[in-house]
């Protein structure tokens, strides 16, 4: 399993960012981000400078939103959805799509659950429960 520190994430994306403006060719997973953070222009200040990116604190007790944790998460869901895996995650978000008029906000509505899914699993030292991630979304439908 691919397994990048903070530091590869925060990279990642800066680096994502730098090459998308400069028009220099993407890799697949880099096209795939860059498409996500031009959906997200509010971070792309962030992005443009990887010293302060490396060392940010994005502490919920500050009530920052953590840009690299957001696009990592539309990363990861879109990819489940290209997979369709969890099986019915990818009919479940053309509905939510179809249903609120919006890719984008139909992939927060996933977050959402993505993120409660992956809080619970944390908490209680369990792997992640696909089942119940899917039952959580399809009570958004």
């Amino acid at each position: 399993m691919f397994a990048p520190s903070q530091s590869d994430v925060r990279k990642f994306f800066c680096e994502t960012f730098r090459k998308s403006i400069a028009n220099e060719i993407l890799t697949p997973i880099e096209a795939i981000a860059a498409d996500w953070i031009r959906e997200h222009p509010e971070y792309h200040d962030t992005l443009r400078n990887l010293d302060e990116a490396l060392t940010a604190n994005y502490s919920i007790d500050e009530g920052r939103t953590n840009p690299f944790l957001h696009l990592s998460m539309h990363l990861s869901i879109s990819e489940q959805i290209s997979v369709d895996q969890p099986k019915g995650i990818r009919s479940i978000f053309q509905t939510l799509a179809n249903k609120l008029n919006s890719e984008h906000e139909a992939q927060h509505q996933i977050m959402e659950c993505l993120g409660e899914m992956m809080w619970v699993a944390q908490r209680n030292g369990t792997p992640p429960d696909g089942a119940a991630y899917i039952e959580a979304l399809r009570k958004r439908l």
